[in-house]
């Protein structure tokens, strides 16, 4: 069975590494994976006034979560935390509350830096955020991939086996945790839409 998983890019820089490494994920993913990408740059500044007539884009990026099997977050770290569009997306799709778009969803969080610890604290950040909105995440393997031009391709090529090796391994893994989530996954949590 083809499992349909949204990606969000954490950074809205056209040259972003980050979007890189998403492109050789697409390109690594089991055949039992379909990775579509879930925009996030049109989205407002999160704001409760707003929740309960959205503008058509807050609308397209709830449906597009709701309508993926699970979810990937590409993201770089700013500032040793989630880059503010990213967690501006999770904001809105975790509201109104009792519409949490994120509730259920197997989730992978994966990103690339130039610096030494890859996206380590940015991680943590996440996982704290997506344990409150029932958002079941891979743990293992951890993946924060230090970013080298000459090892990614804008292509999506991995010109290193090893990081290409552990990339594949990565996804492959993602693709056992979404079919373990989903296999076991029953709706009714209060809170949830």
């Amino acid at each position: 069975m083809t499992h349909r998983i949204g990606y969000l890019i954490g950074s809205l820089a056209s040259d972003s590494i980050n979007r890189v490494l998403a492109t050789a994920l697409v390109r690594l993913a089991p055949p039992d994976l379909e990775l579509v990408e879930i925009p996030i740059r049109d989205l407002p500044l999160y704001n409760r006034d707003d929740e309960l007539e959205p503008v058509a884009a807050v609308t397209a990026f709830k449906s597009a979560v709701e309508g993926a099997d699970g979810l990937l977050l590409v993201s770089p770290e700013y500032n040793r935390s989630i880059p503010g569009a990213l967690k501006n997306a999770i904001d809105w799709g975790s509201r109104p509350w009792g519409h949490n778009s994120f509730a259920r969803k197997p989730t992978g969080i994966i990103g690339a830096s130039t610096g030494a610890i890859g996206t380590a604290v940015m991680q943590s950040s996440m996982r704290s955020v997506l344990s409150f909105l029932n958002a079941p995440q891979l743990n293992a393997p951890e993946a924060y991939i230090t970013f080298r031009p000459e090892v990614f391709g804008p292509d999506g090529q991995v010109h290193d086996a090893d990081t290409e090796k552990f990339v594949a391994h990565y996804m492959e893994e993602y693709a056992a945790f979404v079919e373990r989530v989903l296999s076991l996954t029953a709706p009714g949590h209060v809170g949830d839409r």
